[in-house]
């Protein structure tokens, strides 16, 4: 019987809407009933923007109440769903912001229960949008309970361009199997990457709601999408396009001519952002008691989202996002000796969102180094790049990438991206404006590490000015230990007495030369040049340490400063800007080592 009810509801929506009532829907008149016997108010499912829409208000939701959402199950055309309000629950989205509670009726809710992308499907009583369907109680819940997040609420961030919609979420997670109410989750569609990438990074999105999904939907950004969208219809927020591609899907709630109201609760509740606004196919929605979610295909791009709050997020038509452009070339290791190997180069383009960007971007370099079927647990990468940044030199990037004990070659490579690039975009003095980021990586088919074991003078006597040479010995990983030499010649005003010669890799140096911390109380330009004067890590370093004062000021060495001016920065010190140490760092020579040397080494040398 109920089946039977269900489908004569379906017919009545079919066929219009309440009996002696009308809506607005496309700006045409529409004739609106109630299916006899069953109380359940409905309207005609939308088919374009509405000219008008009429809001419920939240002080007039009453428990038992019957209405309607919409949200796509298949296809681009939303589908109704019964909805029975339960009641209210006060202050459940923070201080002054109430949900509404209800349980969903018809075949496929009671199917799939509240389905992960489901988040934003407007709910209607009488006629009138009263809010979006956002929260679910917990993650196993067998039955399809919501939290309607109200249109009230949400229309904060339309009409005051965010400010109100700034209180957090105080519902979330599950907290030791605990029920609780939970933002129902945003699948992110990943196409290109690999399920041992998602797995590996997938927590860094799922810690901001966002549920990994890879293999199971794609992008198409030429694909024309003609139906517009509509309250109920899937909207997606990219994060990535290109050759890799990742993007976020929700339901819209609202719309009106200049923009849309979707999700009912936050993606990252950054507040101010800018993301690519496409249009989603939902290919099927997949039931399942531990993550139901839709299966989706973004298409054309339509907007951009502007804002993301506690209540929603709000995109505007017309408006193009700006995008972070990267290029990653990788050659591939030669399949025979003599043979030129044929690389291959990904284009793509990531957001630029501090909170999101150095994840989508790290995530994105990993995968492009796996494109090659090149990734192997005895593999090594020679990198070198650039990170243009507007208005600023270039930031460089290059170094031997190998295994070591704890990550295989494709993540160090990947970490030494995402290190440059977050010491960058996440400076704490400048937000800076990145304009693209270029990346070779050349794959060499063995484990290019090396130990520094020992090293030794060619005299332990000297004088101010003479040439010497300093001999090391390096150990490569499963290889026999080889010497390599770099010659110098000694400063003219070396003070008389014992001095230290560090012999060591590129990351000793820094660590001398280089105030710890330096780079979060720095502005950009300075963080820039301390990022290029950072050493190469495939090179055996010579540095001397002179008996005189050195400064670290604004993440840069000062060697060999007169006691007087130490003095007069002493103010700079107390306040932690500054760092003084009784030696100073002079730099010696290097070599090339060949391999990612690791080590270092202290001698003695008596300046006569």
């Amino acid at each position: 019987m109920a089946a039977v009810k269900t489908r004569l509801w379906m017919v009545g929506l079919a066929v219009g809407g309440m009996l002696g009532s009308s809506v607005l829907v496309g700006g045409a008149q529409a004739q609106v009933q109630t299916v006899s016997g069953e109380g359940w108010a409905a309207v005609p499912v939308p088919s374009a923007a509405p000219a008008v829409t009429k809001f419920f208000p939240l002080a007039e939701v009453k428990r038992g109440m019957r209405g309607v959402a919409y949200t796509v199950f298949e296809g681009v055309n939303p589908e109704p769903m019964q909805v029975e309000i339960l009641g209210l629950l006060r202050d459940a989205l923070g201080p002054g912001q109430d949900m509404i509670l209800a349980r969903l009726h018809g075949d496929k809710p009671e199917y799939t229960g509240v389905v992960a992308g489901m988040s934003g499907s407007p709910v209607y009583i009488d006629g009138r949008l009263v809010g979006a369907l956002s929260y679910r109680i917990g993650q196993f819940s067998k039955e399809p309970i919501a939290g309607i997040t109200p249109i009230e609420s949400m229309l904060q961030v339309r009409d005051e361009d965010g400010a109100a919609g700034m209180r957090l979420a105080s519902v979330s997670k599950d907290f030791e199997g605990q029920p609780q109410m939970r933002a129902i989750e945003t699948p992110l569609v990943m196409g290109g990457f690999s399920q041992e990438t998602v797995e590996r990074f997938g927590d860094r999105f799922r810690a901001m709601g966002l549920t990994p999904v890879v293999g199971l939907g794609g992008a198409d950004s030429a694909a024309v999408q003609p139906e517009p969208l509509v309250p109920g219809s899937a909207v997606s927020a990219v994060l990535v396009r290109g050759d890799l591609s990742m993007a976020g899907t929700c339901t819209v709630t609202y719309v009106d001519p200049k923009r849309l109201l979707a999700c009912g609760h936050p993606i990252t509740q950054y507040g101010p952002v800018d993301m690519p606004m496409t249009k989603a196919t939902v290919l099927a929605s997949l039931a399942s008691p531990l993550n139901a979610f839709k299966i989706i295909n973004t298409t054309e791009t339509v907007g951009a989202f502007t804002e993301d709050r506690a209540s929603a997020i709000m995109g505007r038509f017309g408006l193009e996002a700006r995008m972070i452009p990267v290029v990653v070339e990788v050659v591939p290791p030669p399949a025979d000796k003599g043979a030129k190997a044929e690389a291959k180069t990904l284009h793509f383009e990531v957001l630029d969102n501090r909170q999101l960007t150095p994840s989508a971007m790290l995530v994105s370099v990993y995968q492009s180094l796996q494109t090659n079927n090149t990734a192997a647990e005895e593999l090594s990468y020679r990198l070198s790049g650039e990170i243009d940044v507007k208005g600023l030199p270039t930031v460089r990037m290059q170094g031997l990438m190998a295994q070591n004990e704890l990550n295989p070659a494709t993540i160090n490579a990947a970490l030494l991206v995402n290190d440059r690039f977050s010491k960058v975009y996440g400076n704490a003095l400048d937000q800076p404006v990145v304009t693209g980021v270029r990346l070779k990586a050349e794959a060499i088919p063995a484990r290019m590490t090396a130990v520094l074991e020992s090293a030794r003078l060619s005299k332990m006597e000297v004088r101010a000015g003479d040439e010497i040479e300093v001999e090391a010995m390096v150990h490569p990983y499963q290889s026999e230990a080889r010497m390599v030499r770099v010659k110098m010649k000694l400063p003219e005003d070396l003070a008389a007495g014992t001095m230290r010669v560090v012999v060591s890799d590129g990351a000793t140096v820094d660590r001398l030369t280089t105030k710890n911390g330096a780079e979060r109380s720095v502005g950009l330009a300075d963080t820039v040049a301390a990022l290029n004067r950072m050493h190469a890590n495939d090179r055996v370093y010579v540095t001397l340490l002179d008996h005189a004062t050195q400064a670290v000021l604004e993440g840069e060495a000062l060697p060999q400063m007169p006691l007087s001016m130490a003095n007069v920065f002493e103010p700079l010190k107390d306040a932690q800007k500054m760092q003084l140490t009784g030696e100073s760092v002079v730099a010696g020579g290097s070599t090339d080592a060949g391999y990612a040397v690791s080590g270092s080494q202290v001698l003695n040398m008596i300046v006569k």
